[in-house]
């Protein structure tokens, strides 16, 4: 993978294709893999862009807190190099929140935003202080606290059928820091509400849901996109958290569509 240096650290990024560019932004504890049965579909027909965001990947930290808008600052970084101007921008889970972050600092650059099982709202005081305790966890014990988090972004009826998949998704999330982790988590705490991005947008937003999702729930992502005509909401009936394993066609399905 191609790098570049962004406030003195290692950004990974890959770059393929050809066509009006597409960037991927993979969720907490994921990276670029996430993303390895989609691309060759997309890059028929676009340029896509994949980022290993702050302290995951192969791209390194560059402190003890990794806000929304320094990881989309990190973006920034790599389209500027890429000479990029307009883009489309997918975002799974945090990846979501880091690409409404963007969205709010350069929004002439988006061509189209799609929330993929994201959400434009803050987390809640419950939430946030879910967030410290698990902060408080994995500075004990990494391993464990991915061990047992990633099963649970799974419907619950299919964490069997796709044990195989969860053990090689435990296998690469390991290999995140601890202090990646952490500052993941203590930037999503911290995130404000970006809803008002959502009301008036100079580009369509698509929302892409799973109607079992364990983390977004599917009445917030009905919610957010009742929220103006210019977001469509674009349902993966039966799927979790992480459709790109439970549901790649549909998944793959509902971005192509987004995208057009």
């Amino acid at each position: 993978m191609p790098k570049l240096y962004f406030k003195g650290v290692e950004i990974y990024y890959s770059d393929q294709g050809e066509g009006s560019a597409v960037v991927l932004l993979h969720g907490f504890l994921e990276a670029s893999w996430m993303w390895t049965d989609i691309i060759p579909n997309l890059i028929k027909s676009h340029r896509v862009i994949c980022i290993d965001l702050l302290g995951h990947g192969k791209s390194e930290c560059v402190g003890y807190v990794h806000s929304m808008d320094e990881m989309a600052e990190s973006v920034e970084a790599v389209l500027k190099h890429l000479r990029l101007r307009k883009v489309n921008v997918i975002g799974h889970s945090m990846g979501g929140y880091v690409a409404l972050a963007l969205a709010e600092r350069n929004p002439d650059i988006l061509r189209s935003l799609v929330l993929y099982q994201s959400t434009a709202r803050a987390d809640s005081e419950d939430k946030k202080r879910d967030r410290d305790r698990v902060i408080e966890a994995v500075k004990l014990n990494a391993k464990s606290f991915v061990r047992k988090s990633i099963p649970m972004l799974f419907r619950p009826v299919n964490r069997k059928r796709f044990k195989v998949d969860i053990t090689a998704v435990k296998e690469k999330a390991s290999q995140t820091s601890t202090r990646g982790i952490i500052a993941a988590l203590a930037g999503m705490r911290d995130r404000p509400n970006r809803e008002l991005l959502l009301k008036f947008p100079p580009y369509p937003v698509h929302i892409i849901a799973g109607d079992k999702d364990p983390r977004i729930s599917y009445q917030e992502s009905k919610e957010l996109s009742e929220i103006s005509e210019y977001v469509t909401l674009h349902t993966i009936n039966g799927s979790g958290h992480m459709s790109y394993i439970e549901d790649l066609d549909a998944t793959i399905e509902m971005i192509q569509r987004s995208l057009k």
